[in-house]
């Protein structure tokens, strides 16, 4: 799988699916995570989504764009309600080692 290919298989079955358990494979242990929201880690990431998907049961996020350069992959994206409102934009970086995400860097934008 390329890298971009990588984030979209781990968006739909993670962020889309709500199937935590796939971080196991395209995550790695030691995640690097930027968001001072989420903790540190594979575990940070899968229990902090863990709580949100239990908190917004129907939160969705859809890829607008993807942009790679060597071990980098910049995301656009929206967070979208079941009606398709967007709820926010979101600019996701991460940096992939070994096919995995290694670290992570995000900026939001809530809509209104």
């Amino acid at each position: 799988m390329t890298n971009k290919e990588v984030i979209a298989a781990f968006y739909k079955e993670f962020f889309n699916d709500h199937d935590i358990d796939s971080a196991l494979k395209y995550v790695k242990e030691d995640y690097i995570q930027h968001n001072p929201g989420v903790e540190q880690g594979r575990k940070g990431i899968m229990d902090g989504f863990r709580e949100k998907f239990k908190v917004d049961p129907t939160f969705k996020l859809e890829i607008k764009m993807m942009i790679e350069e060597n071990d980098m992959v910049a995301v656009y994206l929206k967070n979208v309600d079941p009606e398709g409102n967007t709820k926010a934009r979101v600019v996701d970086i991460y940096r992939l080692e070994d096919g995995k995400l290694a670290e992570h860097w995000d900026v939001l934008m809530p809509c209104k």
